[in-house]
């Protein structure tokens, strides 16, 4: 089924916070949100009916395979997103992570692929850069040792 914006934002708000504290209620997304106790209340009553959440005796809210499998993939986009915004367009942790929330319901995978190419091309780049430089300072260092060979057998009369 097909969830809406919101929905998925519960979802990854639930995942979060059952990563964070292990248990969640409904009051718990309430709070994380600042939504009130009953527009959770009514949201937590549709993810429950599209098969989503189950709740316990307790009162604890409990992902479903599918709600977990859906969190994942939010969560999932919204981590990419924010790291592409921060990595490669140097936006601010604050910014990205407000722009990233929004984004992730509205870009499609294609662009989403493409940030995650983007991303690992730098990486490559990056590390190839770092095994570039350790190359560039070894051959730096055989040259000055072979100069120093040099000028010691010029020293004692060596080869010339």
């Amino acid at each position: 089924m097909k969830i809406q914006e919101s929905g998925e934002n519960y979802l990854e708000t639930i995942l979060i916070l059952e990563m964070e504290k292990g248990n969640v209620r409904s009051i718990d997304v309430a709070n994380h949100l600042e939504f009130s106790k009953a527009s959770i209340s009514r949201a937590m009553g549709i993810l429950k009916e599209a098969g989503y959440i189950t709740v316990d005796e307790a009162g604890n809210l409990l992902l479903t395979e599918a709600g977990r499998e859906k969190a994942n993939q939010i969560y999932e986009r919204h981590q990419l997103i924010q790291r592409f915004l921060i990595e490669c367009l140097e936006v601010s942790e604050e910014t990205a992570e407000k722009d990233a929330c929004r984004m992730e319901h509205v870009l499609s995978e294609e662009t989403v692929e493409q940030m995650q190419a983007w991303i690992q091309a730098a990486e490559e780049f990056e590390e190839m850069s770092q095994q570039m430089s350790q190359q560039s300072m070894d051959l730096q260092r055989q040259l000055e040792e072979m100069a120093g060979l040099d000028g010691l057998e010029a020293l004692f009369g060596g080869k010339q």
